[in-house]
């Protein structure tokens, strides 16, 4: 085999085995419980949230979801979505340590958990579930969701832990929904929370993580492309030489 072939399929096992572990990447990056939509202004009233859960094993079904709503700064009028797809919600209330003075009165308690059980996520597909909220707290910037998914197995994975700041995104990040100033993103939050409500092709949102995971993924296969042009060029080059 001449030298510039030799080139080329060297180019081609570095391009495929360099596209696949990048792209690889990426699923592992996105395959985790989010909110959408990312963020919310403080205060905000009369919104959606939507948690997106995969199911990551492929010989179990996703059966069970517990999501942990704060209470030291509390969503306020939690209403959760009619039964679809077979799953059913169970809402539990906690009783506040501070009670939230509103326009209607003083709140003293809120939602703590929501428990969705009685369909399936298998692998390969997630499931949106809608949580409708009265108001958003105004005196935090973020809002942690701990969540734990169990699975037909009896695995549970917990979503429970917080990213540092400066640190890398922890293995189970739990969900976290941010507060900006108000009014400062109110448009682009009421836009994201259009989401689908079925169970579908595993999809992740624009996170920090799953971005930069993509746009290593892309510059892999940019280098690669180059890496086989380069090669071609020289295996044409070398013909030349022979025919001349």
């Amino acid at each position: 085999m001449s030298t510039a072939r030799t080139a080329l399929c060297r180019a081609g096992t570095v391009t495929a085995l360099t596209a696949g572990g990048l792209l690889a990447a990426a699923g592992i990056a996105s395959a985790h419980v989010t909110v959408h939509p990312e963020s919310y202004a403080k205060g905000a009233t009369d919104g959606v949230l939507t948690f997106r859960v995969p199911g990551e094993e492929d010989t179990a079904s996703t059966t069970k979801v517990q999501v942990y709503l704060p209470t030291d700064h509390p969503v306020l009028g939690v209403l959760v979505s009619p039964p679809q797809n077979g799953w059913t919600a169970k809402v539990t209330n906690a009783k506040l340590k501070t009670p939230v003075k509103t326009d209607d009165g003083t709140i003293t308690d809120a939602v703590s958990e929501i428990t969705w059980t009685g369909g399936r996520i298998g692998a390969g597909q997630y499931q949106d579930f809608n949580v409708a909220f009265g108001q958003l707290p105004d005196d935090t910037d973020q809002l942690t969701f701990k969540t734990l998914q169990t699975y037909s197995d009896g695995k549970t994975v917990r979503w429970i832990d917080v990213a540092q700041p400066g640190a890398a995104e922890p293995e189970n990040p739990a969900p976290v929904l941010r507060l900006t100033a108000k009014g400062a993103e109110e448009g682009s939050a009421s836009a994201s929370s259009a989401a689908p409500k079925s169970v579908g092709s595993s999809t992740s949102s624009a996170a920090g993580s799953d971005s930069t995971a993509r746009g290593l993924g892309v510059a892999g296969l940019v280098v690669g492309v180059l890496g086989l042009a380069a090669a071609a060029f020289a295996l044409v080059r070398n013909r030349s030489a022979k025919a001349s």
